[in-house]
């Protein structure tokens, strides 16, 4: 029986039908490895089972015997790939295992900027707009069913933000993520742009109309940006595409901080270029306490990098490699075999 080592998050149950194939070693907790402790981990093991751990030439080399990497991960960053194909070594991974997941949660980040969802929880959280706080400014503020005035004290008036029905939504990067954003806002009842240089328009569904990155930043009420990391989208959302936005637009990226020019933005939300943003990744990360961020009100809403963090996710990728597996043990072609 070929032997495994385990440290990826997984759904147990889905994943104990290996054990019937395999023997497998579990990780005792879910702490990121490190190379040294990786080394000694895999040293007898055939198969590799990882979602976050280091699998660099040092890890490969002192694995003679590893035949497959499994990467729960929609890019498997943390491996060298290269020199494992180079090797001889299978590499499997998780495509679009958290997609679903990061597009509602884009949605997500849409809502809260556009309709101050999460500032009227931190103001009623502080004691603002609470029963006490407006004794006496809003009489009817006592009933079953309060009924608000239209005065600027009024938490209809703070908080009015407007619905995505009717708006328009420009989506950075139509890959599997960004067409799920864009399914999502058509069904909301949105007018939705696509830029993305890898597609002719018969690529998309007929309700994502491609446009050119500036055409779309004008046209556009919110822009979502859904790209990978790579030098041909570092800081491609930038002064210049922020100036191209409407006064009243949001940004929002749910991708890498890397395909932001953060500076830029903190400067357009500054300067009133546009409207605020919902971000949940940052060019460093974890995002410092002191983040200029913190600093725009309510305006920003952020997140600390979960867009794709369900339980969801999880069930998702061990499915995938536990599928893969069984191709590798059975000597047939994976189903999510990674190739680049």
């Amino acid at each position: 029986m070929k032997k495994a080592f385990v440290s990826a998050e997984m759904d147990y149950e889905v994943a104990k039908e290996l054990e019937q194939y395999l023997d497998i070693q579990y990780a005792e907790d879910r702490a990121i490895l490190s190379v040294e402790d990786m080394k000694r981990m895999v040293a007898d093991k055939d198969v590799l089972i990882t979602s976050y751990d280091p699998v660099n030439r040092e890890v490969i080399d002192a694995a003679p015997n590893l035949q497959m990497i499994v990467c729960t991960r929609a890019t498997p960053v943390n491996v060298d790939t290269q020199y494992a194909a180079e090797k001889g070594i299978k590499v499997s991974y998780a495509v679009d295992r958290n997609s679903d997941s990061a597009a509602e949660f884009t949605l997500a980040l849409m809502l809260s900027v556009s309709r101050k969802v999460s500032f009227a929880f931190r103001d009623l959280h502080n004691g603002i707009f609470v029963a006490e706080a407006m004794a006496n400014k809003e009489s009817e503020s006592v009933k079953r069913d309060v009924t608000w005035s239209t005065g600027t004290e009024s938490p209809y008036v703070t908080y009015k933000g407007f619905q995505l029905k009717g708006h328009t939504v420009g989506i950075v990067g139509c890959g599997g993520i960004g067409r799920r954003v864009g399914a999502l806002c058509h069904a909301f009842g949105c007018t939705v742009y696509g830029c993305d240089p890898f597609l002719t328009q018969d690529m998309l569904p007929d309700y994502i109309q491609l446009l050119p990155l500036e055409e779309l930043a004008e046209r556009s009420d919110i822009i979502t940006v859904h790209l990978k990391d790579s030098p041909a989208t570092e800081k491609i959302m930038n002064a210049n595409i922020f100036r191209k936005m409407k006064k009243t637009a949001f940004l929002i990226n749910t991708s890498r901080g890397a395909v932001i020019d953060e500076e830029a933005l903190i400067q357009a939300l500054r300067d009133g270029e546009i409207a605020g943003a919902g971000i949940d990744v940052f060019s460093r990360e974890p995002i410092a306490k002191d983040h200029p961020y913190f600093e725009m009100g309510d305006r920003v809403v952020v997140t600390p990098h979960i867009a794709g963090a369900t339980w969801d996710a999880i069930t998702n990728h061990t499915r995938q490699f536990v599928t893969d597996v069984k191709h590798f043990l059975a000597g047939e072609a994976l189903e999510y075999e990674y190739k680049k």
